[in-house]
């Protein structure tokens, strides 16, 4: 299985001109095309030397202590919900994103993206090719506003990505951006289980952990999570490359922030966005 993904991905990612292996990775980040092919190697420095592991507990929300230790702390932010959709509904999206096309990204990621253009540096968006969400996710989101977390929930970008072992795919700790997109971050996870990895690098003094704090969120597949407060602001998260054991697509939507919604300095903008966004007639930009 491995040489035959690997071979054929090859062949897809090479220039044929010069028969250079490319792939979208930037700086330090890499993925095994980088890493056997280019020979880029694994550039990363070594993590922390301390680490406290934790485990979320979805009934309690609670951290608890993997080791088994009693020490446990609220974890807020964080809400769950098994079995999102089912068997048929995971088939027929996976089927329809299938036939559209996936793009290379970074760390061994492919995506697709249903939003507007966004420079988040200079702080500009345009419209660009930007159609809406896919039709399909229009009873997703209703089902979703069904949950009182997500009541007002009224995404504007759609993101999906693709991760597989064989390209070590994965995605670095992180904070979503917060002037353009709002409080919840909603991911559907489909194909397989995963964690989700959130970290918290100046540790919590008020408990006495003065090294980095890491709680492990476990993903079911079918799953949704929603990452609000706290866990959308203060801990960075990740999915890592040990915790990919098969394909896994998941769908991360966002909202917008106060800026682009009624009151706010862009508010004409982001009605302007919200209508494309929820007519549901995207096809990828």
């Amino acid at each position: 299985m491995r040489d035959y993904f690997t071979v054929a991905h090859v062949m897809m990612a090479s220039d044929s001109n010069e028969g250079v292996i490319i792939c979208a990775c930037k700086g330090i980040r890499t993925c095994l095309l980088c890493e056997e092919f280019k020979g880029k190697g694994q550039l990363k420095e070594d993590g922390p030397q301390v680490v406290h592991h934790f485990l979320y507990d979805p009934v309690l929300r609670l951290a608890v202590r993997e080791d088994g230790e009693p020490a446990s702390f609220p974890f807020p932010g964080v809400f769950l919900w098994e079995n999102f959709i089912s068997e048929e509904e995971e088939k027929e999206l996976i089927s329809k994103m299938d036939q559209d096309v996936w793009n290379q990204s970074q760390s061994g990621r492919r995506k697709q993206d249903f939003g507007p253009k966004v420079n988040f540096k200079k702080r500009k968006v345009r419209f660009g090719g930007f159609s809406g969400l896919p039709g399909l996710s229009r009873d997703l989101v209703l089902r979703m506003q069904q949950e009182p977390t997500l009541a007002g929930f009224r995404p504007v970008e759609q993101c999906n990505l693709d991760y597989h072992p064989e390209r070590g795919s994965a995605i670095d700790p992180h904070l979503d951006d917060s002037w353009l997109w709002g409080e919840h971050l909603v991911t559907i996870n489909m194909l397989s289980d995963t964690t989700l990895a959130m970290s918290l690098e100046q540790g919590l003094a008020e408990l006495g952990l003065a090294e980095e704090v890491q709680v492990a969120v476990h993903l079911p597949r079918r799953s949704l999570v929603v990452l609000h407060s706290e866990a959308r602001h203060r801990w960075k998260h990740a999915i890592h490359r040990k915790d990919i054991h098969g394909r896994r697509v998941c769908s991360t939507y966002r909202e917008l922030s106060a800026e682009f919604l009624p009151g706010g300095q862009q508010a004409e903008l982001g009605a302007q966005l919200l209508n494309i966004a929820l007519s549901f007639q995207g096809t990828p930009v």
